[in-house]
């Protein structure tokens, strides 16, 4: 599906529509807070084309993958597409999507830079927390290539310093996931900064389990 053909087919397709919005000046809704170059795919009637790609491609692997932040749920979506470039976007800053499970394809064109740097994985509680040096880890942009990620993997985008970079972006969401996540308190299970403190509780409680077996071990031999 995301073959060089497919790719190019979109970005006309993306274009065209801009070319639209700019010449009768109607007024559109912008991919998200953060981007200001781009466009809602569900403006110009793709809403079945992500639906066939999110129910066929990403649930099947998300059920394996990421199964622990909704990924055998996933029920909706919001695709759009971004551009990037020099009279664009340059980068991205550091932030979290709003969306169980992310799909980002880059469509082309020719560019130098834009590479995604991902910091680990947090609930909202730890978003802003310190980035361990096994959590690095930066992703180089190819045209027809995808990578998908957890939503709230914390990630951004460098600078793109040459050329102009277009890329279709799809926030899988997940309703259960959404309303489970009200009740719970512990996210340990996908939350890298609740894992180290869940490590950190364990290990002071064998510590304290340790110190008062060699008191009383003390005690008795006295």
């Amino acid at each position: 599906m995301l073959q060089p053909d497919f790719c190019e087919l979109l970005v006309t397709e993306v274009e065209n529509f801009q070319g639209w919005v700019n010449e009768t000046n109607f007024r559109i809704m912008r991919p998200n807070t953060m981007n200001r170059y781009g466009c809602v795919l569900d403006d110009f009637g793709l809403e079945t084309m992500l639906d066939k790609l999110m129910e066929d491609f990403i649930c099947p692997i998300s059920k394996v993958f990421f199964p622990e932040v909704g990924g055998s749920t996933l029920d909706t979506h919001h695709g759009f597409v971004v551009e990037y470039g020099i009279d664009r976007d340059v980068e991205l800053g550091f932030h979290v999507d709003d969306s169980e499970v992310t799909l980002n394809v880059c469509l082309g064109k020719q560019f130098s830079g834009g590479d995604l740097f991902f910091r680990g994985v947090r609930c909202d509680k730890h978003v802003n927390s310190e980035t361990q040096s096994e959590e690095i880890f930066d992703y180089p942009h190819v045209p027809g290539h995808a990578i998908l990620h957890r939503g709230r993997h914390r990630h951004g985008a460098r600078a793109t310093t040459s050329g102009r970079r277009v890329n279709l972006l799809l926030w899988c969401r997940s309703s259960v996931f959404r309303e489970l996540k009200k009740y719970q308190k512990d996210f340990s299970n996908w939350c890298g900064e609740c894992k180290r403190e869940k490590k950190e509780r364990q290990r002071q409680s064998i510590a304290a389990t340790k110190l008062e077996i060699l008191k009383r071990d003390g005690q008795t031999a006295s």
